[in-house]
This record gives C-alpha cells, sequence and structure tokens, in this order.
C-alpha cells in the first residue's frame, strides 16, 4: 500500500488520470481556438456548431464565358439559410450571351428568396450588366462604365487573300443557311437577313429583360439598347441603377435591409483556382501562359469561322 512518501501518482492514480484528461481537454480546446476549429472563421464557418448570421459574396469577374462556377455558387447560397442575403460584385465587360443569361436568371432566383444587391467596380458593361438585372437594388461608382445593351457577332473573311494565296473552299450542305458566316465565301443577301434576325431576337431578349427588371419602359430602352457605354453616374440618370457607391455602400444598405450590425461575415465565391503550376510561375516569374489559354479558347468559340453571339 502506497505510504505518505510514495509518489502522488502511485498515491492517487485516479485523480492523476482525471488531472491528465483535464489538461488534454484544455489543451485541445485550446489549439481549436487558435484554428477556429470550435468558433467561427472569416466567412462564418465552423467545423462544430452552426455558423453565424452572414452574407454571400459573388465575384463575376473578366470576359463571361461560361457560368457554371457562377451559377453552383449561387445556388449554393440560396440553399444555405445562414446566408441572409446576398453581394453580387461586379467586374466584368461582358461576354457570350447564353451564360450571361444564365447568370441573371440564377441571380433572379435567388432574389426570389433573399435579398440581393448588385455592386459594380470598373466596368459592369453588356453580359456583366445583364447578370446584375435580376438583383434587388443595384450600386455602381459615378465612373463605373456600364450600360453597353445590345448584341453583336463578328464575322472574319478571308476569302480575298486566300484567293492570292491560291487556296478554295467548297461547303456541301443540306441547307442554304448551314454556312451563314463562313470565313471562306462573302454572305449572301439570305444568309445576312438571317443573322441579322437572329441578332434581333437575342438584342430583344436582353433589353427586354433590362426593362422588366428595371421598370422601364421598352421604348425608353430601345432608346439606349443600341450598345453604347457610360457612366455610372449617367446610367443612375436613366434608371438603369438605384444608387451611387461602392461595395462598402452596397454591403451598408443590405445589413441595414436585413436588421445586421457590427462586422458580418462575408462568404465569398466562386473560389479562384490556384494550380501548381500557375503557383510555380508567381514564384519563378515565368511567363503567363494564359494569354495562349486565352486565344485558344476563343478558337474554340469558332464554328466555321462564325463566332458566338457576344452580349455588347
Amino acid at each position: 500500500m502506497p505510504n505518505a512518501n510514495s509518489p502522488f501518482t502511485a498515491r492517487h492514480p485516479a485523480l492523476f488520470g482525471c488531472l491528465i484528461a483535464l489538461a488534454a481537454v484544455i489543451l485541445v480546446f485550446g489549439v481549436a481556438a487558435v484554428f477556429g476549429v470550435f468558433g467561427h472563421d472569416e466567412e462564418g464557418e465552423s467545423f462544430l456548431g452552426q455558423a453565424e448570421a452572414r452574407l454571400g459574396l459573388v465575384r463575376i469577374e473578366g470576359p463571361i464565358t461560361d457560368a457554371d462556377e457562377v451559377v453552383s455558387f449561387i445556388r449554393k447560397l440560396r440553399e444555405d439559410e445562414t446566408v441572409k442575403g446576398v453581394v453580387l460584385r461586379i467586374n466584368s465587360p461582358g461576354g457570350a450571351f447564353g451564360p450571361s443569361q444564365e447568370m441573371y436568371m440564377a441571380v433572379k432566383k435567388l432574389a426570389a428568396k433573399k435579398p440581393v444587391v448588385a455592386s459594380f467596380s470598373s466596368v459592369a458593361a453588356s453580359g456583366g450588366y445583364y447578370a446584375a438585372c435580376g438583383a434587388n437594388r443595384i450600386f455602381s461608382n459615378p465612373g463605373t462604365i456600364t450600360g453597353s445593351i445590345g448584341v453583336i457577332t463578328q464575322l472574319a473573311n478571308a476569302k480575298d487573300l486566300l484567293q492570292k494565296l491560291g487556296v478554295n473552299f467548297e461547303s456541301l450542305t443540306t441547307g442554304k443557311l448551314k454556312d451563314a458566316g463562313s470565313p471562306f465565301r462573302s454572305l449572301t443577301d439570305d444568309q445576312r437577313a438571317y443573322l441579322e434576325g437572329l441578332i434581333a431576337d437575342l438584342n430583344a431578349q436582353f433589353s427586354g429583360d433590362v426593362a422588366t427588371e428595371r421598370k422601364l419602359s421598352k421604348e425608353a430602352i430601345a432608346l439606349i439598347a443600341d450598345g453604347r457605354a457610360m457612366t455610372g453616374a449617367r446610367a443612375k440618370a436613366l434608371g438603369l441603377v438605384d444608387e451611387l457607391g461602392g461595395q462598402e455602400e452596397a454591403v451598408d444598405s443590405l445589413k441595414a435591409q436585413l436588421g445586421l450590425t457590427g462586422d458580418v461575415p462575408l462568404f465569398k465565391g466562386p473560389k479562384k483556382k490556384t494550380s501548381i503550376f500557375d503557383k510555380l510561375s508567381s514564384a519563378l516569374h515565368l511567363p503567363d501562359a494564359r494569354g495562349a489559354a486565352a486565344l485558344s479558347a476563343l478558337a474554340d468559340l469558332l464554328d466555321g469561322g462564325q463566332l458566338l453571339p457576344q452580349t455588347r
């Protein structure tokens, strides 16, 4: 039997075990607090427990060629009950018509469930502006380039150049409109009328959605739906935006609408994917290969020399 001279661990083994267990728990909670495991990170998320009330922030940046990542993130925000409202941060000159329209429809669906405020950065034109039209309220800096409501398709014609090189092309089609826009021949009158009708249809969809969302007459929109860009100040005067201000003003407006005060976490996305090559290129100051990738993507958009319709 342990006596008074025995070590504490021998005299009180059960108590010693409890103390060790308690120390381990304290250590775990201390480390967890440091790394935010049991608390919340800057986006309001936690590995354990319910995330706190937060705002979503959707980034739409650069030329629009695809809508998948943005639409997927918008759907995630729509279904996340901790996200009380969303800021749509746009810095885009526009791009392909279909993806721009898809973003608009996703934003509109989100705004039907929770408040959405759009905030324009340096440029929110064409498809960038189209995507924002689904928001409940639009903020623009006075100097933001915005508007540019219209559609464009550009067709290359290399017929004369190829003839000088002695190169000729023949097309076998099932209809006289199938090769409309081919770079190897001039447009016929029927082909030109067909493509102009296609562009007019798309422009009617674009300007019609703007008129509906901004509560403007189609006649008023028709006067400016000719591709013209304008400043944010001019866009506000015409009713294309609601308020002049930046992202901070947009966030403050959304917080006031929701009754939120203080610092509110922002759940941002879509997340930017950085490859190992990008990290190495940055570290070693290697030439950026994205320019070549952009040219490759542009080539993929070509179908028999016809560029996909662009919002403009």
